[in-house]
């Protein structure tokens, strides 16, 4: 139905797109790369640490020898286009030798801003000029070394340029995971550049009200996408660090939010120390980054049992990740994955039950494949998503891959007592389409450390025929097999670690699947429960025990 909301999205939409279509014309005029020139700063008021840049992001897999590389085609254009947006990023810089090569990387610097002086579609897209100007700014100590008055003019100049067309942008980007890369770069400019001191209380301003219109009340990210969250947290504490060293104060807020973050990164993290895929995440190794707020003397700690709508259930090595959340709003639902009372389960810190993992990075068909509801370890009925994602390329264009739907999750409950740790909770993204509502109820038994669950169908307003699905998905590498009496999977975790999947009377199969979370396509399996209904409520109930050998 279009109402006013819809209205209000899609007018958005096309203004948002206008401005884009004028922009991109703008861009290449003369006027326009006249127009950000100005004073070039005489020199860096002081060099900030370049060890804060490691935890931005890895290139483990992305090393190379810079001595061994030709200068005179080091900029030819990439073939792939990831390729090319990695190396204008220039965060590689934090790989190369401090003591040997820097008139190597003046040398390719310079041959960059040669090439690229004025704006540059790919090259000059928000994401890799803020990365780069983080990255030239945290390693400026080593690009400036012992170099002539020439390339240290040039290089200020071209810094100077990016950060001005970034300041005139700053205000049109909507999508918060990418701004918070911009006004990092302003902020950092306004800390380093005497002559720019209005950078610092911009982007400091910017920053504050993204803060306040991006994060929820325990700080957690409006996409309740976790590695946005980690995202977050990691240029919080660059920027902080940063002012600290620039000896300048660090504002209430930006303490405050850091803290928050820190709290829910502590809440939501595996065994495995990694992200649980959920709505929009991809397996993340967390360790680096556990090392790296330790040398800076962070701390963490877990305040409550749910933060971002993740109830997350605890008992010695047995650790549940419930999802209970409601969707995000439109313009933060751009990786959204529609698994509500979804849930992931490790096992003496081994994942067994997964949801598939966002699949952005794979292709475009993974991706619309991974955010389905039958790509998350919950229950669907027909096979049909709970929520409908937006076909409106005007709406897409400017909001991302957006949601069109809603639903409600409610009776949303938490207890530990001495017998058992339980979550529950229902949603009704079902009741309009099919008319019923999905109950989920988990708990774990802390004498025998079963893990117990039930879902419920409960039916507000059906007389047809449904089909429903219950899946679990097991995490890649783990083997599943059903057993002779039909009404239970013997699952092979490894050599020394079996557990019992059952379920009395109900329709059990174990089914092929694919696993999305490594940024690659993988094979796994899936334990299905399956049945049709018509008219009545039906209760599924579900345990997964130790095997006894």
């Amino acid at each position: 139905m279009f109402n006013l909301k819809s209205a209000y999205f899609y007018f958005l939409a096309i203004k948002i797109n206008l401005i884009k279509i004028i922009k991109k014309i703008y861009f290449t005029t003369n006027f326009y790369n006249r127009s950000l020139r100005s004073k070039i700063p005489k020199h860096f008021y002081f060099y900030p640490n370049p060890f804060l840049l490691s935890s931005i992001i890895s290139y483990k897999n992305f090393a190379f020898k810079i001595n061994n590389i030709q200068l005179n085609s080091f900029w030819d254009k990439q073939k792939i286009k990831s390729e090319e947006k990695r190396i204008n990023s220039f965060l590689w810089l934090n790989l190369i030798d401090r003591k040997n090569d820097s008139l190597i990387i003046q040398q390719i610097i310079s041959l960059w801003i040669k090439k690229n002086k004025n704006y540059k579609k790919t090259i000059w897209e928000n994401t890799i000029i803020s990365r780069r100007v983080i990255s030239w700014i945290l390693n400026s100590e080593i690009i400036l070394a012992n170099t002539n008055i020439y390339f240290k003019e040039s290089f200020l100049n071209s810094l100077i340029v990016q950060i001005n067309h970034l300041k005139k942008n700053v205000k049109f980007e909507k999508n918060h995971s990418k701004k918070i890369e911009i006004l990092v770069a302003i902020l950092l400019s306004g800390l380093v550049f005497k002559e720019y001191p209005e950078n610092f209380k911009l982007s400091l301003k910017e920053l504050e009200s993204l803060i306040k219109q991006s994060f929820d009340e325990d700080g957690f990210p409006l996409s309740r996408n976790p590695n946005h969250l980690l995202k977050f947290s990691k240029y919080f504490i660059l920027i902080k660090e940063c002012i600290k060293d620039a000896q300048q104060y660090v504002p209430d807020f930006l303490d405050e939010i850091i803290k928050k973050n820190l709290s829910c990164i502590k809440n939501i993290t595996t065994p495995e120390n990694k992200m649980p895929l959920l709505n929009g995440a991809t397996e993340v190794s967390m360790e680096d980054y556990f090392k790296y707020i330790t040398n800076l003397n962070y701390k963490t700690k877990i305040t409550k049992p749910n933060v971002g709508g993740i109830t997350v259930l605890k008992h010695k090595k047995n650790v549940i990740f419930f999802d209970v959340g409601i969707p995000p709003k439109k313009n933060y639902s751009a990786a959204y994955q529609s698994g509500p009372l979804s849930f992931e389960y490790f096992v003496d810190s081994n994942k067994v039950i997964t949801n598939c993992g966002f699949g952005y990075n794979i292709s475009k068909k993974a991706m619309l494949i991974s955010r389905l509801t039958s790509a998350q370890s919950t229950l669907t009925i027909n096979d049909t998503s709970t929520v409908k994602f937006e076909r409106n390329k005007i709406l897409n264009e400017a909001f991302g891959n957006s949601i069109k739907s809603s639903f409600k999750v409610y009776n949303n409950s938490f207890n530990d007592n001495e017998i058992e740790i339980k979550a529950e909770a229902s949603h009704n993204a079902y009741e309009n389409i099919f008319g019923y509502v999905h109950k989920r109820e988990i708990k774990i038994n802390k004498k025998t450390n079963d893990l117990f669950g039930e879902d419920e169908l409960i039916n507000k307003k059906n007389e047809k025929l449904i089909k429903y699905a219950l899946r679990f998905h097991l995490y890649p590498g783990i083997e599943a097999v059903k057993t002779l009496g039909g009404d239970s999977v013997l699952i092979h975790i490894n050599k020394n670690k079996s557990l019992i999947f059952s379920s009395k009377d109900q329709q059990l199969s174990v089914e092929k699947s694919i696993f999305l979370g490594k940024n690659k396509i993988l094979n796994n399996l899936c334990i299905t429960i399956s049945g049709n209904l018509i008219n009545k409520n039906k209760f599924i109930n579900w345990k997964i025990i130790k095997s006894v050998s």
